[in-house]
């Protein structure tokens, strides 16, 4: 439990810094040990505009490794596009840029978003 409150405070940390609009909305990442999700977060009107995940019914296979994530980065990209999004700002959600979360982001990036 105390690995979860250090996220947590890490997050919060971050989140006094950075805050998404409707031109640049956050990139908000989670993951836990058997999927990873991404949400695009307007602050100001505090709404979700894009949403994707591990868990979308066309996914398959295994959500919680690099491959995974990649795949949701290049997806969330897809439905940012779709929805006139081209830029961005990354929150990483408490958790290091390493790994599961860096794939995301460079798969997000290789989509055509910009952060």
């Amino acid at each position: 439990m105390k690995t979860i409150a250090a996220r947590q405070k890490r997050h919060f940390v971050v989140r006094k810094r950075i805050s998404g609009t409707k031109e640049r909305p956050r990139l908000c990442v989670f993951r836990s040990a058997r999927h990873i999700y991404a949400q695009l977060i307007d602050d100001v009107a505090g709404v979700t505009c894009v949403s994707a995940s591990t868990q979308e019914k066309d996914f398959s296979g295994f959500g919680g490794n690099k491959k995974a994530a990649h795949s949701v980065g290049l997806v969330i990209a897809a439905k940012a596009r779709a929805a006139g999004i081209s830029k961005v700002v990354f929150d990483r959600g408490g958790y290091k840029y390493h790994g599961r979360v860096q794939e995301l982001a460079d798969g997000a990036r290789a989509g055509g978003l910009v952060f």
